[in-house]
């Protein structure tokens, strides 16, 4: 049986340490979906068109990733649709853990079949976000080693 995953996240913009994840789950899964999603709570940088297309250049090297968007159902339904059994999360630290351990219980009800896979980010990009991201550059400080560069070079250009 195959074993496939799904990765959602907001992705605004696309981080190294994302990056990260998704090679790492890359790794451990048969099929990975990287599931931009529309997160309520923020202000997008990019639209979903842009973030699909940068999301999908820095993963080209990954054959078994594939890059879709969604606005308008649950994470689960999605999961249900693309027949992943797992979800894929990264933790940066006990704060990230503490929000994505009430998402995954949420999830757990929604559907008891499909398991939350924690993965713990490498100590470089533990104290990044892409909230931080953009608030650095709304400031004018450089983040370019925190981004991949095709999502460095298109925010460059903004």
């Amino acid at each position: 049986m195959k074993k496939i995953a799904l990765f959602p996240g907001s992705f605004d913009p696309l981080t190294m340490g994302h990056l990260d994840t998704i090679e790492r789950g890359s790794k451990i899964f048969d099929e990975l979906y990287v599931g931009i999603f529309v997160n309520t709570n923020k202000h997008s940088f990019f639209s979903v068109e842009e973030k699909v297309k940068l999301v999908n250049d820095a993963v080209a090297h990954l054959p078994n990733v594939t890059v879709i968007s969604q606005e308008t159902e649950l994470t689960v339904t999605t999961a249900q649709r693309l027949g992943a059994s797992f979800l894929l999360r990264g933790v940066r630290n006990m704060k990230d853990y503490e929000y994505e351990r009430e998402i995954m219980e949420m999830n757990r009800h929604l559907d008891p079949n499909l398991e939350t896979v924690f993965l713990v980010a490498k100590t470089e990009y533990s104290h990044i976000s892409s909230s931080l991201i953009k608030e650095v550059l709304l400031f004018g400080g450089d983040v370019q080693k925190y981004l991949p560069k095709n999502v460095y070079e298109a925010i460059k250009k903004r």
